[in-house]
């Protein structure tokens, strides 16, 4: 897949199911700096070097770190610093015009985040909080597993086949694409190669229009190729 930018797409759909970090604020420097912090005080080797597989679940980083502690505990203790560590936090471009315009039964947020540190995200970003999540603490398997994205389109009342994921990270890609799902891959942490499972990949979500009518939401963007 080519970078360079074709004609508008307009899409139609049920309900939008997002992403967090990377789709909607942009929390990496807080990540890294965390959990390198966490590695250093469990003594995890090369612990300032430690580079953060994105979209994987905190628990399931904790669990292949120190498999011999309790996971619990550990992922406690990266929960409490990364909502501590909120320097950087930013809203991505086009997301708080996008979100204050959805009604708020057509679209959720599924994230490998905890409820806890989403809502603190959310809070701190000044974005509005969904009446309909899926978290990390609320599967049993995270991406790249479909359960997170099937889950949330049960919650919106539609098929998966009639929602449309968006996503920043290849584990969350393939999740939306094995829960049946259309998939709009959005560029900021991985390249367009890297998102070529995607049913379409843009730039931002500053590109991307949504009208929302009787019958369902229409998705215009102008998509990379």
């Amino acid at each position: 897949m080519s970078k360079g930018v074709s004609e508008l797409v307009s899409v139609e759909t049920q309900g939008i199911l997002f992403d967090m970090d990377g789709v909607l604020i942009s929390s990496i420097g807080s990540v890294v700096r965390c959990w390198r912090r966490w590695a250093k005080m469990y003594g995890v080797p090369n612990a300032d070097t430690y580079e953060v597989p994105h979209g994987m679940r905190a628990i399931e980083i904790v669990k292949s770190l120190r498999p011999d502690i309790d996971p619990q505990e550990g992922l406690q203790v990266i929960e409490d610093m990364e909502i501590e560590d909120t320097e950087d936090l930013k809203v991505l471009p086009g997301v708080k015009t996008l979100l204050e315009g959805l009604p708020p039964e057509r679209w959720a947020i599924v994230t490998s985040a905890t409820t806890r540190l989403l809502l603190g995200r959310l809070k701190i970003a000044g974005l509005p909080i969904p009446t309909r999540i899926i978290s990390a603490d609320m599967v049993e398997r995270g991406k790249p597993d479909p359960e997170p994205y099937r889950r949330g389109a049960e919650l919106l009342g539609f098929a998966p086949v009639d929602c449309v994921v968006v996503e920043d990270a290849p584990s969350g890609v393939g999740a939306g694409i094995a829960a049946g799902c259309r998939v709009l891959g959005v560029l900021g942490t991985h390249s367009v190669e890297e998102l070529k499972a995607a049913t379409w990949v843009a730039e931002s979500l500053d590109v991307v229009e949504v009208v929302s009518g009787v019958g369902g939401l229409e998705l215009r963007f102008l998509p990379v190729r």
